[in-house]
């Protein structure tokens, strides 16, 4: 473990400070790359326009056209969080600018039968709904088939995603959809390729509603407020560890604005209320840590119909019984976790501390296809490889789920992988650091071996060696609950991560709670302070050069400020 400094511009800092922002917070955004106040601006008009979209203005056009014509639409989502908030943006959206509500339909796929995207399964499922228009959210960029096969049967088709496009021997390949709408096809010129698929579609609707607007179907004072959705699209955002670039912080900063005003759908409320988190006090850590994996487990381990019905709801009764079944599903879902862990914590006791190989990949038949990609990001998390962890999908073939590490782009190793063994990767798509591929029977070992050479050709030892930014000591005079609460109302997360101080302490005191975590009493400077080291059991030197985030403590109606620490290494003398 490294402990890396970020580098504060001062000249940016200084900027910041001059222009009103607070001293401990404009060194921190300086660190991250902000360089002037204006940036932190979160006011609508200060989002990028839609027009810069590749593909929205046409896809806003169809879909008034579909509209006006009284048109059928059948919403074709998927089954994580992203999919199913960009479902709800798009059913919620459409209806407010003029769709009847009989003539919206959505289906959903499941994980296990019909695997992931618009499948020609998924194209005769949505027939049933017999709609004239196919639109795709947060899927349908490498649906080939699906596509070809809904064109084929007279339906139009809208893809909207973020995924990267498929490729062949001679370059990107895209349906033959009606309409693109995705920030990362070849041409597009949009400035935040880091679009959530729920921040793709919120993009259409805007590009929908100005295409009414020209028609004269409203004008700017009556025209749908389309904000009312960003609650939504923030979720979705953050829970799709998207990279929260200048415009995605933007998206989220409202979402979260009109959370903690209380201006959100009776769903979300009803998640919040569940999760037993104060949506007054909301933070992008609720959407990503206690809101997004309820409804994710909703598509892992049952169907994501119930997650996207909570986000659906007017019906405040209704919304709260959807959340609590959520919640059961993910209490079920971290049981499934915890066995599948030990399983995997077992498998990787074989590699010593100096002969874990490059990349790591994991299968047991008892593994479930809707866990793999949790166990996948926790393995990462703890041995600093890029992993994929394997699970036996209805069909007979292997379900793989991978995580990758700062340096190795996931879906390009997967495409140079299918390039070196022809027929081994069934299907594969995904980001840099998150994807997906399915694997014939018995495909394992030789995915095993091309994923551990890859990344031996891509990685170096420096690479490979783990490293926590931080942002340096924490003056004393901003070690208060003020200070955490400034902390807390900014939107942190992919990218543009929370602070994370360091300081040499002097351990005072240490005790194990709940068996495996550790308790301290630490002398910070001349004050002694409270410490939490969550997942560490081993026995703490003396002197400690700590990592930690700042949080609050409430006990009894008493709020005492503690550090929760990131890493600690031992101090030099």
């Amino acid at each position: 473990m490294i402990l890396q400094s970020r580098d504060v511009p001062p000249r940016a800092a200084f900027a910041l400070e001059q222009a009103g922002v607070h001293p401990l917070l404009a060194r921190l955004l300086a660190a991250r790359g902000v360089r002037a106040a204006d940036e932190l601006d979160t006011h609508p008009a200060r989002l990028l326009r839609p027009d810069a979209l590749r593909g929205a203005a046409e896809a806003g056009r169809l879909l008034a056209d579909t509209i006006a014509g009284g048109g059928r639409i059948c919403v074709v989502a998927d089954y994580d969080c992203d999919g199913a908030t960009a479902c709800a943006v798009a059913l919620r959206g459409l209806a407010m600018l003029g769709a009847r509500r009989e003539h919206l339909h959505y289906v959903v796929p499941d994980r296990a039968v019909h695997g992931y995207g618009l499948t020609p399964a998924i194209v005769e499922l949505a027939r049933e709904k017999r709609p004239d228009l196919l639109v795709t959210v947060d899927n349908g960029i490498a649906s080939l088939e699906g596509v070809a096969h809904a064109r084929a049967l007279g339906l139009a088709v809208l893809v909207t995603d973020h995924h990267l496009p498929a490729m062949d021997a001679s370059g990107v390949v895209l349906p033959a959809a009606d309409v693109i709408v995705n920030p990362n096809q070849p041409g597009c010129g949009f400035d935040s390729k880091a679009l959530a698929g729920v921040g793709v579609v919120f993009y259409v609707l805007l590009a929908a509603r100005a295409e009414l607007r020209a028609r004269g179907r409203f004008d700017a004072a009556t025209q749908p407020r389309l904000e009312s959705l960003l609650d939504l699209v923030a979720l979705g955002t953050v829970a799709d560890v998207v990279r929260l670039d200048a415009n995605n912080r933007r998206l989220v900063g409202l979402g979260l604005a009109r959370v903690r005003a209380g201006r959100m759908q009776p769903g979300v409320a009803a998640l919040f209320a569940v999760a037993r988190r104060a949506p007054e006090r909301a933070a992008s850590f609720d959407f990503g840590f206690a809101l997004g994996p309820r409804i994710n487990a909703a598509g892992r381990l049952a169907d994501m119909t119930l997650g996207i019905e909570c986000l659906l709801t007017d019906d405040t009764m209704r919304a709260a019984e959807l959340a609590a079944q959520l919640d059961a599903i993910n209490r079920e879902r971290r049981e499934v976790e915890a066995g599948m862990r030990e399983a995997a914590e077992a498998t990787v006791q074989r590699y010593g501390d100096t002969d874990t190989p490059p990349a790591v990949a994991l299968f047991d038949p008892g593994f479930h296809e809707g866990v793999v990609g949790i166990v996948a990001g926790r393995l990462k998390d703890r041995l600093h490889r890029p992993t994929f962890a394997f699970a036996c999908g209805a069909d007979g073939a292997l379900k793989g789920s991978g995580r990758s590490i700062p340096g190795f782009h996931l879906r390009d190793a997967l495409d140079l992988v299918a390039k070196r063994h022809p027929g081994l990767l069934l299907r594969f798509g995904g980001h840099a650091m998150a994807a997906g591929c399915t694997l014939a029977a018995g495909g394992f070992e030789t995915f095993e071996q091309a994923l551990r050479a890859v990344a031996g050709e891509w990685l170096d030892a420096a690479t490979l060696e783990r490293r926590l930014a931080v942002d340096g000591p924490l003056e004393p005079q901003w070690f208060d609950a003020p200070t955490v609460a400034l902390l807390d109302a900014q939107v942190w997360g992919q990218g543009f991560e929370a602070p994370v101080f360091c300081d040499e302490v002097q351990v005072v005191q240490q005790r194990l709670v709940g068996e495996k975590h550790t308790k301290l009493r630490l002398r910070h400077g001349s004050a002694v302070r409270e410490a939490i080291w969550f997942g560490h059991a081993d026995p703490v030197p003396e002197r400690l050069r700590l990592a930690y985030r700042l949080s609050l403590d409430e006990w009894n109606g008493q709020q005492r400020v503690q550090m929760v620490v990131e890493a600690g290494l031992e101090a030099t003398a």
